[in-house]
């Protein structure tokens, strides 16, 4: 199942080279038009720290964007009764999600290499040995995998691809900027300070710009456990994720209809 959405996306890059577009965009959006504004506790209004303070988080809001495309596609297959094959053919229940995640999660490595490329021409280093930064890589993976299930599950619950895209976007938007990805957590409103510092998504910002060595020399880092230890929240919150919506999912597999 995974070869099959593979070979899909081959014969259809343009899937692959628009999902570049908008990281890309955001990048320079937010470096170079952004950047000279936004003051950072520490470091004040620097643009070259600001970069590489920001390239956690856009990495991030790549890994997880990719759950709208998870999502449509498996309302797409819905849509054409192929689900319905799937279900009559000897194979495990999961087989088809599962795939259709793995497939997902090559898509997105491939997307972060391309980005990680475009951070380094803007100005983006890391200062730390290569084996945290591949640290770093992986829990951003490990988090876009997580949220590939929340996605199918998305695509199984609604009738259009065009829905599925829709859900699959509506609530990210929120989950993303109330977060510490593009700005610091410390300057937001008492109640949406909270939920960033304990959002999964903020967890694992913290641990890629610690993996990175991406934090200001004299950031003041919030007490919050997740800011505190955020290798540990990262890993937690993406397993969390995982364990309970690939149960969903497959559980709504086996009743889903077009």
């Amino acid at each position: 199942m995974a070869k099959r959405n593979l070979i899909r996306m081959v014969r259809i890059p343009e899937v692959v080279v628009f999902g570049l577009f908008q990281p890309i965009m955001f990048v320079v959006l937010f470096s170079y038009v952004f950047g000279g504004s936004i003051n950072l506790p520490g470091a004040g209004l620097d643009p070259g720290l600001y970069r590489e303070f920001l390239m956690a988080g856009i990495f991030a809001q790549t890994v997880t964007f990719a759950t709208a495309g998870a999502g449509a596609g498996i309302a797409e297959d819905m849509h054409k009764g192929l689900i319905d094959r799937f279900r009559s053919l000897p194979m495990a229940r999961g087989a088809v999600l599962t795939g259709r995640t793995i497939a997902d999660l090559v898509q997105t490595a491939l997307t972060l290499i391309v980005l990680a490329v475009v951070a380094v021409l803007v100005g983006w280093r890391t200062h730390e040995n290569g084996l945290k930064v591949l640290a770093g890589f992986g829990l951003l993976l490990l988090l876009g995998y997580a949220f590939t299930w929340i996605g199918a599950l998305i695509g199984l619950s609604v009738r259009t691809p065009e829905a599925a895209t829709s859900g699959g976007l509506i609530w990210l938007f929120p989950l993303t900027f109330i977060s510490n990805a593009f700005v610091p957590s410390q300057n937001m409103p008492t109640v949406l300070r909270h939920f960033a510092e304990w959002n999964p998504f903020s967890a694992t910002v913290q641990a890629c710009r610690e993996l990175f060595g991406n934090l200001p020399p004299n950031y003041p880092v919030p007490d919050a456990w997740p800011m505190q230890h955020p290798v540990w929240a990262s890993l937690i919150w993406s397993i969390l994720i995982v364990a309970l919506f690939r149960t969903l999912a497959v559980r709504k597999y086996k009743s889903a209809t077009a």
